[in-house]
Order: C-alpha cells, then sequence, then structure tokens
C-alpha cells in the first residue's frame, strides 16, 4: 500500500523541486531507518516492554482474582450474619414468649395465693365471729340464769334454794335454746 502512495506521488510530480515534491531517496532513507528503529526496538525494548505488559496483566488478573475472593467471603460473611441475626431473633422471640408465658403463671399463681390468702382470713374471721357469738351467747345465758334465779329467789322468799334454782332455769333456758 504504502508503495502504491509512492508511486502514485512520483507519476504527479514529475520530478520538480517543490516544497511539497516527494523525493524518492529520501523516502528509502527513511523507510530503511524505521525498519533499523524496529529491529533495534524488538532486540533491546520489545522484551522488556512485553515483560512489563505481561506483569501488569497477571497482577490485574491476580487483583481481580483478588477482588472476586473478596466479594465471594464477603458474602459468606454477610450470609452468616443474616443467618446469625436470624437466629438472634428467633432465641429473641422464644426468650419473650417464655418470659409472656412465665408472667402468666406467676400472675396466674398469685391469683390463686391472694384468693386461698382472702379465702382462709374470711374464715378465720367467721370462726372467730362464731367464737365470739358463742362466747357472748353463753355469757348472756349465764347472766340471764342469774338474773332469773335472783329474781325467783326474791319472788319466793327463799323458798327453794339456790342450786335448785339454778337448775330449774337452766333446765327451762336449755329448752329455750332447742325451740
Amino acid at each position: 500500500m504504502l508503495a502504491e502512495i509512492l508511486i502514485g506521488v512520483l507519476a504527479s510530480e514529475g520530478g520538480g523541486g517543490a516544497l511539497m515534491s516527494v523525493n524518492p531517496g529520501l523516502i528509502i532513507w527513511t523507510f530503511v531507518t524505521f525498519a533499523a528503529l524496529l529491529i533495534i526496538l524488538k532486540k533491546v525494548a520489545w522484551k522488556p516492554i512485553l515483560m512489563a505488559l505481561d506483569n501488569r496483566e497477571r497482577e490485574i488478573a491476580e487483583s481481580l482474582s483478588k477482588a472476586e475472593q473478596a466479594k465471594l467471603d464477603a458474602q459468606k460473611i454477610l450470609e452468616e450474619n443474616q443467618a446469625s441475626l436470624a437466629k438472634a431473633e428467633d432465641e429473641s422471640k422464644k426468650i419473650i414468649e417464655q418470659s409472656r408465658i412465665y408472667a402468666e403463671k406467676l400472675k396466674e399463681q398469685m391469683m390463686k395465693e391472694s384468693k386461698e390468702q382472702a379465702q382462709r382470713l374470711i374464715e378465720d374471721a367467721s370462726a372467730e365471729i362464731e367464737r365470739r357469738k358463742d362466747a357472748a351467747f353463753d355469757d348472756l345465758k349465764n347472766q340471764i340464769a342469774d338474773i332469773s334465779v335472783r329474781a325467783a329467789e326474791k319472788i319466793m322468799k327463799e323458798s327453794l334454794d339456790k342450786e335448785k334454782n339454778k337448775r330449774i332455769v337452766e333446765k327451762y333456758l336449755s329448752e329455750i335454746s332447742k325451740n
């Protein structure tokens, strides 16, 4: 292709000495110089340039490989963290549920104990009231008996002795309490 361009330029100029004229000797020497420069660069600089490019390509490949490995490791760590988080959430839900159940049981137990204690207090109070009522009734019975005996004694003016009168009154009172 370069040769065709060279032939075309030479044919159109006609060999004049103008500024834009093509000089075939100059073209040949330029070509020879370029070829010599390529040969020298191939011998001296081409191998180091190729080696540098190969090293750079290898470093880029290693960097990409390391980046891919780091990405995989990060993905694995992320998955592990998500699994740990899910596990922690499950455990926290279980703990909350256990706490709720424990609180319900404790509440029920406290309510039961409170009811039992209130029932015992009511029973104790009822028993105490009954005991005091019986004691008051007995005391009242004795007072009535004494009053009746004294009244009967005054009425009868000592016609009967005190023990007989008391027995009569107690008999009368026991008949009254039976009714």
